[in-house]
């Protein structure tokens, strides 16, 4: 049976009494509350955890509901949360202007406990449905104009098993590009990239950068060019030129795999360590860039390392939504967690598939905190 996902709402009231009422009740209710007595103390929440509303008082001390609010709005990450002025004393006057800030509703300190939850649970439930609509409307525009960030499946190449895990968060698409670029029966490219942000402005960009990769790869074979290196320099000054992208940082890893001599050639820019597993000693190890994001620098000099696999060595490329993710103690991103996670399965036959089983478990909405992405390839 499918769990409830846990609603979480951020109170901010400055009599305890009250506070601890409140927090009681929602609590009861099935809601996770997140408790502030002041507004200066709610900003500090809010750094390690954004909730699905805001319920506040508007009479405090020192900063009143109405400068919280104000200063909500001023910072994208806080501004679309919804948010509910609950307070003893409410004119029109006053009404207006909240709702002059966006406030959602007004709501009077002497509503019963089971009415005010029943508006709160309608507030949330009008928000979460509009946002599947927008959602499936933005789904259906891209699946209608064939546009995508992830292939259908992966190449089936000669002398390699590849495959991909994509997790985007919350389930919408995100910044996370995926792509595997046949050029001819020798060659092979395999990019994974990260837009920085999240949900539907990371999408939209992401096919900006996933443009210029494919158009750097496909010039850049045309003049004889087989070096994932030269492929990114021309990709970073494109970008540094671009008046949008310029501004928006993604990393980038381009592996190039050789179908004839088994060798792969990889260069990053920005990205996380590769993780090199070797079957003969059952040890991995981290293969490096040290190229800048793209577009941080005109002219940008990237490195270029030959990977040389031996028969059943697994080399894993991922974003970094697989290092990070949240407990009970909030956010944390840990590379090495990540790397004991895996580890166990890349010794077992089917690896992938026990690699798989393991995100599953981990990956779980509550614990996910960015869109998750890894390329996996073994030689055979």
């Amino acid at each position: 049976m499918a769990s409830v996902p846990v609603k979480k709402i951020l109170i901010v009231e400055d009599n305890e009494l009250f506070l601890k009422l409140l927090d009681k009740h929602f609590s009861r209710a099935g809601y996770d509350c997140m408790l502030a007595n002041s507004p200066s103390a709610a900003l500090h929440l809010l750094e390690h955890q954004v909730p699905e509303l805001i319920l506040s008082d508007y009479e405090m001390p020192g900063m009143n509901g109405f400068d919280f609010r104000q200063q909500l709005l001023t910072n994208k990450r806080y501004s679309h949360i919804p948010f509910v002025f609950l307070t003893a004393h409410s004119s029109d006057g006053m009404v207006m202007e909240g709702l002059g800030m966006q406030a959602v509703d007004f709501i009077d300190k002497q509503t019963p406990f089971p009415v005010l939850t029943s508006k709160i649970d309608n507030i949330i439930h009008t928000v979460h449905k509009t946002q599947e609509l927008n959602t499936e409307e933005l789904k259906k525009a891209a699946h209608a104009l064939n546009i995508k960030s992830v292939p259908a499946a992966p190449p089936q190449l000669k002398g390699f098993y590849t495959n991909f895990w994509h997790q985007p968060f919350q389930n919408y698409p995100g910044g996370d590009f995926i792509d595997f670029i046949g050029i001819n029966e020798r060659y092979t490219f395999l990019v994974l990239g990260d837009v920085m942000g999240k949900k539907w402005q990371a999408w939209f960009f992401s096919f900006g950068f996933l443009s210029y990769v494919r158009s750097a790869i496909r010039i850049c074979i045309m003049d004889q060019v087989f070096s994932p290196a030269r492929i990114l320099e021309k990709i970073n000054n494109v970008i540094c030129y671009d008046e949008v992208l310029h501004d928006v940082l993604s990393s980038l890893s381009l592996l190039m795999i050789d179908n004839e001599n088994g060798s792969i050639k990889y260069a990053g820019a920005g990205d996380l360590p590769l993780l090199h597993y070797h079957h003969a000693s059952q040890k991995a190890d981290q293969v490096s860039s040290s190229g800048l994001l793209p577009g941080l620098m005109k002219d940008g000099r990237y490195e270029e390392q030959l990977i040389e696999l031996q028969p059943n060595d697994i080399l894993l490329i991922f974003s970094d939504g697989m290092t990070d993710f949240r407990d009970a103690q909030g956010k944390h991103s840990n590379y090495n967690a990540f790397v004991e996670l895996i580890t166990p399965t890349l010794a077992r036959e089917n690896s992938f598939l026990f690699m798989k089983t393991a995100f599953a478990k981990r990956f779980t909405e509550e614990a996910q905190v960015d869109d998750c992405s890894l390329i996996f390839i073994q030689k055979k």
